[in-house]
């Protein structure tokens, strides 16, 4: 068993809207999807933003591409009209869910290459 960042076995992607921010992680295998899916609750990703998302997190399983999307409601500050927060935006959120902790059966990491993060976003 080995603890490990989720930039090791994941991948993701965020936006926002308003004061909402949406994060996808995508598993890289169905393996690592069954593993996120135990490890990575709504309760961690809060405990995970503690001091940024005020609100509630919603988890929505999306197993046809073997994703995880969460939505933090009251995690921008106000969003990017009214926050003072440097980055007051969603963007950068998915590379910091990608440091959220997780431990992860060696057996799983044998079939992983692993790499640095890896971040998509569209803008």
């Amino acid at each position: 068993m080995s603890r490990i960042k989720l930039d090791q076995i994941a991948l993701s992607r965020s936006g926002d809207k308003g004061n909402i921010s949406d994060i996808s992680l995508f598993a890289k295998n169905l393996e690592v999807y069954e593993l996120l899916k135990r490890e990575v609750t709504p309760e961690r990703v809060k405990e995970h933003f503690a001091g940024l998302c005020t609100g509630n997190v919603e988890r929505y399983e999306v197993p046809n591409v073997l994703a995880l999307k969460f939505v933090l409601h009251d995690a921008l500050g106000g969003g990017s009209a009214s926050s003072l927060r440097m980055d007051n935006l969603g963007k950068s959120l998915s590379a910091a869910l990608l440091r959220m902790e997780v431990e992860v059966p060696d057996y799983i990491l044998a079939g992983i290459e692993i790499k640095g993060p890896q971040i998509y976003s569209i803008f």
